[in-house]
Parts: C-alpha cells; sequence; structure tokens
C-alpha cells in the first residue's frame, strides 16, 4: 500500500488495531507517513501488524478499561516517536442479549470497554495532544448508537453515549486545537461480527438490500479515520460521520 503523505509528520494511537478496523486504519495511516502506536489486548497479532509496518510503527499492551495501561500507552507514543497528535478510539466488544435477560456483567463490560475505554483514552491523551500543538481525536461509535436495536441494549447504549461526549470533548477542547469526531459505520466485515451470534444471517441476501449493496470493509472505515486524522478536515469537529453504504438513509 503506497500513500501520498496526508499524515507525514503525525503521531498516530490506535486502539483494538490487532485486527480488523483498527489493524486496517494502522496501515493506512503508516502507508500515508503516520508512525503508529497499535494498542490491544491481543499481543501476538498486534506484535504482528507493527512489526509488518517495520519502523514506523509499534505495539503496546493496552487495556483500555484500565487508566494504568493509557497512561504508558501515551507514554509510550511520546519516548518512540516524540509527540501524540491523533487518538483513534477504536476498540468495541459486543455481548447481545434482551434487556430482561442480559446478565448485569455483560452490560457493565460493554459500558466499560466501549463507553469508559473512549473516556480514558481522551483523558489520557488531550494533554500530549495539546502539548504537539493540536490535533485530532476520532471516536468509533455506531449506527446502533443511532437508534434502538433489539437484543443489543448494552452496545446500543455505549455507542450512543460516544456520540454525546465525541460532541462535549470537540466544545471543551476547540481553542487548544484539538478537533473531535465520531465515525459511524454500519455492518463491517470484521471478527465481531464474524461469530456466532451472527451464524444464522443470510448475509448476502441482507446487504444485498443496501444502496451500496455489499458489507462494508474495514479498509472502507479507514480510509475515513484518515480524513478525519489529516488536516483536510481541519475544519470538522464534534461531528458525526455515517459509513453504513446507505442503511440509514431511509
Amino acid at each position: 500500500m503506497s500513500g501520498t503523505g496526508r499524515l507525514a509528520g503525525k503521531v498516530a494511537l490506535i486502539t483494538g488495531a490487532a485486527r480488523g478496523q483498527g489493524a486496517a486504519e494502522a496501515r493506512l495511516f503508516a502507508a500515508e507517513g503516520a508512525r503508529v502506536l497499535l494498542g490491544d489486548l491481543l499481543d501476538a497479532p498486534g506484535a504482528a501488524v507493527a512489526a509488518e509496518l517495520g519502523a514506523s510503527a509499534a505495539y503496546v499492551h493496552l487495556d483500555v478499561t484500565r487508566e494504568e495501561d493509557w497512561r504508558q500507552a501515551v507514554e509510550s507514543a511520546r519516548a518512540r516517536f516524540g509527540r501524540l497528535d491523533v487518538l483513534v478510539n477504536n476498540a468495541a466488544i459486543l455481548r447481545p442479549g434482551p434487556i430482561e435477560t442480559l446478565p448485569l456483567a455483560d452490560f457493565e463490560a460493554v459500558l466499560r470497554v466501549n463507553q469508559i475505554g473512549c473516556f480514558l483514552g481522551m483523558q489520557a491523551a488531550i494533554p500530549a495532544i495539546r502539548e504537539s500543538g493540536g490535533g485530532s481525536i476520532v471516536n468509533v461509535s455506531s449506527i446502533a448508537g443511532m437508534r434502538g436495536r433489539p437484543g443489543l441494549v448494552a452496545y446500543v447504549a455505549s455507542k450512543w453515549a460516544i456520540r454525546g461526549m465525541t460532541k462535549t470533548a470537540a466544545l471543551e477542547l476547540g481553542r487548544d486545537g484539538i478537533r473531535v469526531n465520531a465515525i459511524l459505520p454500519g455492518a463491517i466485515d470484521t471478527p465481531m461480527i464474524g461469530g456466532p451470534d451472527f451464524s444464522a444471517v443470510d448475509r448476502a441476501a441482507h446487504f444485498a438490500k443496501l444502496p451500496v449493496s455489499r458489507i462494508g470493509e474495514p479498509v472502507d472505515v479507514a480510509r475515513l479515520a484518515l480524513f478525519l486524522a489529516s488536516d483536510e478536515s481541519a475544519y470538522c469537529t464534534g461531528a458525526e460521520f455515517v459509513i453504513d453504504g446507505g442503511a440509514t438513509a431511509a
């Protein structure tokens, strides 16, 4: 993958970067000139992606629910690459179940990773990004955060919260030169929707109904994250960017 230097000179920290959207973002960001710190709990695949990208990338073990892990990740970015300009809060989990029977532990686990992880990431990264003279925070929400979805109460709650936190952060940080935007993907072909919870779905038939009649690919989201991380989106903050093949157009 070759690029045109759209992120030249920038340092990015991407969570959930061992696979799926996060790995696609790491590869594209590196191709466009960024130095990238990949964070994840999946150490072997995460380190493998970083090794694939060479000297422009490094891997750090990052549990997004732990303040100390976030502190160490931001320090690693600054120690390895000298600064931090971009944070992509990509890490997320899914625990489906109806409200009546979903265990509280599952509900709390989703909120801790998806919502609190996003909060802790912004909190940890803001001083370093401010020190760099400003930059960009990209929070990955979901179209599930735009409307109710039966059986996904925890996921919907967490992704809805990310939208509100993104707008609040944009208002608080604009004068520091820090832009904060949200990406709202629809169905993207990642391990999250390839598991047993979705085994009964006729994917070909389902996605054929969309205006863009296919499932989204991780690189689709990565290209949007690239735009928001780059100076091309210099006048965008507090905004939501839907990328769903037209699923929410009607």
